[in-house]
């Protein structure tokens, strides 16, 4: 099975370099799992042969949003958390299959001056919550923008962004809370040591062009199907965002 994750940055102007005609067809996945949609409903008509299509939507127009486009229909399909202080930005989808979740999420970022740091502390602790309840019935795939480099290896210049929103202190130590509380970082479980590797880049001071990037966007599994795993690949030959595609193929 193939699931694809990916923060589109705009999925109107993604789809205008090629994200119909090119990237889905390409990675012709299982579940394609997309974060930054920025549309509300009927901006757009988009539907593919063979996937049925779920989105979440903020009430701000123009920002946040996720959707899924799945060739196996969900027994149960959810929107949120259940937290009304979470609820209002289209941030999570979580599919009820029959022998796992799968959740895409758009985690927020503490922004410029960290000023919405607080907030992203309390998200992160309600998330966890939130998928070790799911977790107790079924094992868990949770995919998307993090928005947070783990380790140093995941970001070209590590010294130069320590206090930097996606590599504070604080993050870094929510998504090792996170992984010590029985989950598995897919591509790092493939390639613990591997640098230079990254799924986002600015569009400023050409950081593409000179792969200046991040590691923020991810599949993480619940611990007792990580040996499940078949495969991890992180797509940065594919254009259309600042962000590029995240692969995880698992025999589930």
């Amino acid at each position: 099975m193939k699931l694809i994750s990916w923060n589109v940055n705009g999925l109107r102007a993604c789809e205008g370099k090629g994200f119909f005609s090119e990237a889905f067809k390409k990675l012709d996945a299982d579940f394609f799992c997309l974060q930054e949609t920025k549309m509300q409903a009927g901006q757009l008509d988009i539907a593919f042969d063979g996937y049925e299509s779920y989105w979440n939507y903020a009430d701000k127009k123009g920002y946040s949003g996720t959707a899924i486009f799945t060739k196996q229909h969900p027994l149960n399909v959810n929107y949120g958390m259940g937290i009304d202080e979470h609820d209002h930005e289209g941030r999570l989808i979580t599919l009820e299959m029959e022998c796992f979740y799968l959740v895409t999420v758009y985690t927020p970022n503490s922004q410029d001056e960290l000023r919405r740091l607080d907030y992203r502390m309390r998200w992160e602790n309600d998330f966890l919550n939130y998928i070790k309840r799911l977790d107790e019935k079924k094992p868990v795939i949770f995919c998307g923008d993090l928005n947070v480099a783990h380790q140093e290896i995941d970001l070209k210049n590590p010294k130069t962004n320590r206090r930097n929103a996606g590599f504070t202190d604080e993050e870094r130590e929510k998504f090792s809370a996170m992984l010590n509380a029985g989950y598995t970082d897919s591509f790092r479980f493939f390639y613990p040591d591997l640098q230079n590797v990254y799924s986002w880049w600015s569009y400023r001071f050409k950081a593409r062009e000179k792969n200046a990037g991040w590691r923020i966007d991810y599949f993480v599994v619940s611990n007792r199907i990580a040996s499940q795993m078949q495969g991890a690949v992180i797509h940065n030959e594919i254009f259309g965002s600042d962000h590029c595609p995240v692969e995880l193929t698992i025999n589930i």
